[in-house]
C-alpha cells in the first residue's frame, strides 16, 4: 500500500486549497473537544523535541528539559519503553557502535553532510502516527478561543478534563513552556494554533505576495518498523530553498505546530532510502551549515560525536513535520 495517500496526504491538499482559495475549515463545537480528546502520548515522547532548534542555545537546561533529554538519549525515558526499544533495535544490525547502543533509538535521526552519498547505510529513526489517533486541527476561530499560554495550564487542564501530573499534563506543559521559550539569535519562531495562524506565519516569513510549496516524507510501503538501518539509493536532491520554515507536531489535544526559521544558511535534500527490511522511503532532510552557535548539550553533537561549529548538522523529518520553501519562479 502507498501511504502517500495517508492522513497527512490529505492535510497537504487542504493547505494547498486554503493557500489559493482561503479557510473551508468547519467550527469544532465545544462539546467535540471535551468529548475523549485524541492524544497518543505514545507518539510523543515527554521532554525536548530533538528536532527544536531554539534550544540550541543551551535552553532545554530550564524546568527539567535537560533531565528529559539525558533520558531519551541513554534510552530511560520515562515511559519505561524498554521493550520497545529492544524492539526498535532488532532491525539495526552491524552499523550500530557501542555508543549507539546506549542511546534511545529515537535520537538517531542525524547525520553529517558526508553521509549523503548513494550506497551509504545508517540506522535512522522515523516516527510514525497513527492516523486514526492524530489530534485535529482547529480552525482560527475556535483555536482562538482557546487559551494557549503556560500560565492558563490549571484551565486547561480542566477544560481538557485532564488530572494535573498526568502524562497528558506534563505533555501540555512541555509543549506550552518550549513555545514560549525565547527565540536564539538569528531565529523567527511561532507556534500555529490552526491552519490559518501556520499559513500567516509561513507568509510573514517570505513575504505575503509569495507563493510556496510544502514537503513532507512519505512512506512508501506499509510497516510498523520504526528503527532500522537504511540505504541511500540515488544521490540525494537538493531543494533550492534560499529561506525555510520547518514546523514540528508538538503533543497536545489538538494540533499544534511549532514552526521556525534561521537566518543562518541550510540546506534542504530530498532522499530516496530502502530499509533493512525493504522498507521503502522518500525522505526530506535539513542540513544546518554553521552550529557554532548552538549549545556544546545538543543532542545531535552528542548522536554524531562532535563538537560545534565544527561540521554541519543534518537531520531526517519523520512525515508529520513540514518544510516550507519558495516556489521557484518559472524563467
Amino acid at each position: 500500500m502507498n501511504l502517500r495517500f495517508s492522513f497527512w496526504s490529505i492535510f497537504l491538499h487542504f493547505l494547498a486549497v486554503m493557500c489559493f482559495h482561503g479557510s473551508g475549515a468547519r467550527e469544532v463545537p465545544r462539546e467535540e473537544l471535551m468529548v475523549a480528546p485524541k492524544f497518543p502520548m505514545d507518539d510523543f515522547p515527554e521532554g525536548v523535541n530533538v528536532l527544536q532548534l531554539h534550544s540550541m542555545d543551551g535552553s532545554e537546561k530550564k524546568d527539567g528539559g535537560q533531565h528529559a533529554m539525558e533520558d531519551r538519549l541513554h534510552g530511560h525515558d520515562k515511559r519505561g519503553k524498554e521493550t520497545r526499544k529492544r524492539e526498535d533495535t532488532e532491525h539495526v544490525h552491524g552499523h550500530s557502535s557501542s555508543h549507539m547502543d546506549h542511546l534511545d533509538p529515537s535520537v538517531v535521526v542525524f547525520f553529517t553532510m558526508k553521509d549523503l552519498k548513494v550506497g551509504k547505510t545508517m540506522p535512522i529513526y522515523f516516527a510514525k502516527t497513527d492516523p486514526a489517533s492524530s489530534p485535529r486541527m482547529l480552525p482560527k476561530e475556535e483555536a482562538d478561543s482557546i487559551p494557549f499560554s503556560f500560565a492558563q495550564l490549571p484551565h486547561l487542564l480542566e477544560f481538557f478534563s485532564f488530572s494535573q501530573g498526568s502524562p497528558q499534563a506534563r505533555a501540555m506543559e512541555n509543549t506550552l513552556r518550549e513555545c514560549e521559550l525565547k527565540p536564539i539569535k538569528g531565529e523567527t519562531k511561532f507556534c500555529a494554533t490552526s491552519l490559518e495562524s501556520l499559513l500567516d506565519f509561513v507568509h510573514s516569513i517570505f513575504g505575503l505576495e509569495s507563493h510556496f510549496q510544502v514537503l513532507t516524507t512519505s512512506y512508501l510501503t506499509k510497516s510498523s518498523t520504526l528503527f532500522q538501518n537504511y540505504t541511500f539509493l540515488e544521490v540525494p536532491t537538493e531543494i533550492p530553498a534560499p529561506k525555510m520554515v520547518a514546523c514540528h507536531i508538538m503533543p497536545y489535544p489538538y494540533a499544534i505546530f511549532y514552526c521556525h526559521s534561521q537566518v543562518s544558511e541550510n540546506k534542504v535534500f530530498k532522499v530516496s532510502l530502502e530499509g533493512q527490511n525493504g522498507d521503502r522511503v522518500e525522505a526530506f532532510a535539513v542540513c544546518h551549515l554553521d552550529t557554532s552557535a548552538w549549545s556544546r548539550d545538543h543532542v545531535s553533537f552528542r548522536v554524531l560525536g562532535i563538537e560545534p561549529g565544527t561540521s554541519p548538522v543534518c537531520h531526517f523529518f519523520p512525515a508529520s513535520n513540514l518544510i516550507w520553501v519558495p516556489r521557484p519562479t518559472l524563467n
